[in-house]
């Protein structure tokens, strides 16, 4: 079953959020999903315990290198999709991932250290590839951006040059995302235009990651 991770090694890049909404959404359609939680500060375990979600959606916290290179392979029997979100600055366990992923995603802020934070990512990915002949899948988009700025423009021109496909799906910046977290939720369990219009948002940017699902 494909392995699907998102990653970048800082922080604050709304890592754990597309993951958690990634694997609700997958969730939401009847797919047997379980999260990896590879992050120390366990965000995407702890969003999960907290949601109403009967049954409950499955994950484990796998933290070392170790852990994930031997436990990945045996938890994709368990699922038809594992979703993994990634470390935050640990480019070992970073590695890992990428040995046993089929997609990687690396989620970007349109700020310049963000930028040189994901080309950091981008580096690990074609190293992996080089390795395993071609995997893992890979993908850049631009997440907690705000519409109309200078800054979202010169990103994604910027991002366009790279030599990794960019997402067309931008997330934007929406207080009620960031509320979600703390009210054991996704966005398609708030009320509201800003909450539908985050929906429409995660609803694209799934259905282009799995159009790229090996």
């Amino acid at each position: 079953m494909p392995v699907i991770a998102f990653v970048n090694q800082k922080g604050g890049c709304a890592k754990s959020t597309t993951s958690v909404h990634f694997a609700y959404w997958l969730y939401r359609q009847q797919h047997r999903v379980l999260m990896v939680d590879a992050d120390a500060q366990r965000s995407s375990s702890i969003w999960l315990s907290s949601m109403d979600a009967d049954p409950p959606i499955p994950f484990e916290v796998l933290q070392t290198p170790d852990e994930l290179l031997d436990r990945i392979p045996e938890l994709t029997a368990k699922c038809e999709y594992l979703v993994v979100d990634g470390a935050a600055g640990l480019a070992e366990s970073t590695r890992a991932i990428l040995f046993r992923a089929d997609l990687a995603v690396v989620p970007c802020q349109p700020t310049g250290v963000d930028l040189r934070s994901a080309s950091d990512a981008v580096r690990l990915i074609r190293q992996a590839q080089s390795v395993r002949s071609g995997a893992p899948e890979a993908a850049v988009f631009l997440s907690r951006a705000v519409k109309g700025t200078k800054l979202l423009d010169e990103a994604i021109a910027l991002l366009s040059k790279s030599d990794i496909p960019v997402l067309k799906t931008v997330i934007y910046q929406r207080q009620v995302v960031a509320d979600t977290f703390g009210q054991g939720a996704t966005v398609w369990n708030l009320a509201g235009k800003p909450a539908s219009d985050a929906a429409t948002e995660f609803n694209n940017l799934f259905q282009e990651i799995l159009g790229m699902v090996p």
